[in-house]
């Protein structure tokens, strides 16, 4: 089950402002070339271009499906490129600014990872990343309790994925031990308020649902997919439902 631009962009609002947020946070100055990884559609990207119009930026993804949409976003000082985050991480380039909305939660071992990310900035380069805090926000973890049950347990062949995210010293320490100064580490609540149960399955289904969906035969899928709405419903009774969306924001800038 590839990734579906229509469904992803139905919560663009929601989606939105953290990106503003955490772009609220770079500066313009010596601002040449930028790269946003995990750009999805471009079109937050494009936006990017637009306010910082004297640099030149690429957008990286590996989904074909959401790069497809890219075209839509097409401006002089901005292109985009089927990559993957691992295989950028070890690419050798260089730049003044690298950029993820909500992507890094895709890619593992922060450990390794975030350090050599950040070792691809030039002096004074920033570093500015926002991800969903999966382990603490509630359809997360409902998702992750119930792949580890049967049948479900089985249609996965014992399959799951625990988020990848570190806690927020971890952050602060790596973020340190690589270089940046300016420090800023926010986790930030962004609630959905949605008019019902199915409303906030749509949400996850655009993005966290899909590695376990891709695993399963269209059979189980319905299976599942009747069991998980029947959670959420359980989790979030009254109508409207607040949902308490955590993300987390990252940024620094290299020191020399």
């Amino acid at each position: 089950m590839p990734w579906n631009p229509e469904i992803y962009n139905q919560f663009k609002n929601i989606r939105y402002q953290p990106f503003f947020d955490l772009t609220d946070m770079i500066s313009a100055k010596g601002l040449k070339n930028v790269v946003d990884i995990g750009c999805g559609t471009g079109e937050q990207t494009a936006i990017l271009s637009e306010k910082f119009e004297k640099a030149s930026f690429l957008g990286i993804d590996s989904s074909e499906e959401m790069l497809s949409e890219s075209d839509k976003s097409s401006r002089e000082n901005l292109r985009f490129s089927n990559i993957s985050i691992e295989t950028f991480a070890e690419d050798g380039t260089k730049w003044d600014l690298i950029f993820s909305n909500a992507a890094l939660q895709w890619a593992d071992n922060h450990q390794e990872l975030f350090p050599k990310l950040i070792s691809k900035l030039n002096p004074g380069g920033q570093f500015a990343v926002q991800m969903p805090v999966q382990n603490e926000n509630l359809l997360n973890k409902l998702l992750l309790e119930l792949v580890q049950e049967k049948p479900f347990a089985d249609f996965l062949q014992g399959w799951k994925r625990t988020s990848p995210l570190l806690d927020i010293d971890e952050y602060a320490q790596i973020l340190f031990d690589s270089g940046l100064e300016d420090i800023q580490i926010i986790q930030k609540v962004y609630p959905i308020i949605a008019d019902s149960p199915q409303r906030l399955f749509d949400f996850i289904s655009g993005s966290s649902l899909i590695p376990y969906l891709e695993r399963m035969q269209v059979a189980e899928q319905e299976i599942f997919v009747v069991e998980y709405k029947k959670r959420i419903a359980t989790a979030f009774q009254k109508s409207p439902a607040i949902y308490a969306f955590k993300r987390l924001l990252l940024y620094g800038k290299k020191g020399g």
